[in-house]
């Protein structure tokens, strides 16, 4: 087994993929508790890697969570919030030093096939940003106008405004379908999981970072024909299995070419389920709430890691990391340098090869969420801060693509036991005054550094997004 002490230049570089899927619930894969539809790809990388059961992202929400991913910085650090979407004149900022950069400093291949969610126009996308080549959409795929919400309204009133553009599919920096039609949807999980294999085998000699981050189970829920109906558990369970499918396509092809022993796969989502969509949405049980909050259900996510003869096959992680720390990672296990500016993951390569008393490198962690510090945890404990959160509050979701309305909530100030009480339900402050000090003075800390809606600070390290500048291209979108 490789230490996390390892010399770098002993290792043959190993090539990187990360499956990042869209809106998955904590318990939706089988390794996490799913019943109801197989998953035999994830069990087998579950059989065969590592589970991670503590394992989180910067924030609920997708381009504030991508940003962390490839940035290895909190998102709240480098000016990305929120959900970018076609009116948006930001995106990641191209002093930002991303995982595929790291890569392509050391003579990786790098490709992305899927949602980029970074910012779409032509500067902000994946090949300025390290990666060779780029298929995909710019945002979510419900931006658009043939959302189902969308339709409602209009046949309800013919004459309601359109609220999105069209949808672009973009190859690199250049619109190749101006509107994606459902039927593209249908086919996308399809077209780039064939995109990632032929990637992968096409020049199986030098090392390469794939990432894939599927447009899927975010809503509009869309399955090729050969997985309608396939689960018996509704559109949603057919998605999952198709995304499963996915993965076994990658770990075949990662074999075909000889390199299972040499590869490490990570699969993750960016946020939690998208409860208000019900029966098309995904669950978090046992964690509470789901997307948008910074409760567990939020940002914990269903995560497992594999690469053959170096992560302990059929082994549980439930030491807390996070995203951010793969960027670290991975340019330690490559020999890179990382960047010269400050970043917020670290190296878990001790986590992930099982090494003896390994401890988690996150001494506390932040939960922000629409530029408010939510809460703040160590690897025990939840400080959590009183702010408004969204909530079905025990009411079902919608059923047929179709949301309901969401309540708002009022947390109280609390501390939790996660280590007791991973529903976040009974409040321990009383019995620990000190760690409530011990995690207020940390977000004090995080406060001053990157600032704090809820308490109207702003914070001194916080560098900014990349914007629009006159001159710049446009991405030509089409309403």
């Amino acid at each position: 087994m490789l230490g996390a002490t390892a010399d770098a230049e002993e290792l043959t570089r190993p090539n990187v993929v990360v499956i990042f899927i869209d809106d998955m619930g904590y318990a939706d894969i089988n390794p996490f508790g799913a019943t109801g539809y197989p998953t035999p790809h994830l069990d087998r990388m579950a059989a065969e890697g590592r589970r991670f059961s503590d394992f989180c992202v910067s924030s609920a929400v997708c381009s504030a969570s991508r940003s962390a991913l490839m940035t290895g910085c909190f998102h709240k650090r480098i000016g990305i919030s929120g959900a970018l979407g076609p009116k948006s004149n930001i995106g990641l900022n191209a002093n930002e030093t991303t995982l595929a950069e790291i890569c392509k400093s050391k003579g990786y291949r790098t490709a992305i096939y899927g949602k980029w969610h970074l910012g779409h126009n032509p500067k902000f996308l994946p090949t300025n940003h390290g990666f060779d080549e780029y298929y995909g959409i710019p945002y979510s795929n419900d931006m658009w106008p043939h959302h189902p919400a969308a339709i409602a309204k209009r046949k309800n009133n013919p004459n309601a405004p359109i609220s999105w553009s069209e949808l672009p599919m973009i190859e690199n920096t250049m619109v190749v379908n101006e509107k994606v039609q459902p039927d593209d949807q249908r086919q996308m999980t399809q077209e780039f999981t064939r995109r990632a294999v032929d990637f992968i085998k096409r020049d199986a000699d030098e090392p390469f970072f794939l990432y894939l981050p599927h447009p899927m189970v975010h809503v509009p829920l869309y399955a090729s024909d050969e997985f309608v109906g396939k689960s018996g558990k509704g559109l949603f369970g057919d998605v999952v299995m198709e995304l499963d499918w996915s993965v076994g396509q990658v770990m075949q092809a990662i074999e075909d070419i000889g390199a299972e022993r040499n590869t490490l796969v990570v699969f993750t989502s960016d946020n939690g389920p998208w409860m208000s969509y019900g029966d098309h949405a995904g669950k978090a049980t046992p964690l509470r709430e789901g997307k948008g909050t910074m409760w567990e259900g939020g940002y914990r996510e269903p995560t497992l890691m594999w690469w053959k003869g170096t992560i302990p096959a059929g082994t549980t992680c439930d030491t807390l990391a996070s995203t951010i720390d793969l960027l670290p990672t991975v340019a330690a296990m490559i020999g890179a340098e990382l960047p010269d500016h400050p970043i917020d993951g670290h190296d878990i390569r001790p986590l992930m090869f099982g090494e003896t008393d390994a401890v988690t490198p996150h001494e506390t962690f932040p939960c922000f969420y629409s530029g408010q510090l939510q809460a703040i945890r160590n690897e025990r404990f939840k400080l959590v801060f009183p702010h408004k959160y969204r909530t079905l509050n025990g009411h079902p979701g919608g059923t047929g693509g179709l949301p309901v309305g969401y309540q708002q909530a009022v947390a109280d100030k609390a501390l939790y036991d996660l280590d007791n009480d991973i529903g976040e339900t009974k409040d321990v402050s009383d019995q620990h005054p000190d760690v409530v000090a011990e995690l207020e003075a940390a977000a004090q800390r995080y406060r001053e550094s990157l600032g704090d809606r809820l308490t109207k600070t702003k914070g001194t390290d916080v560098r900014p997004a990349g914007k629009m500048e006159p001159g710049d291209e446009k991405l030509p979108l089409i309403w």
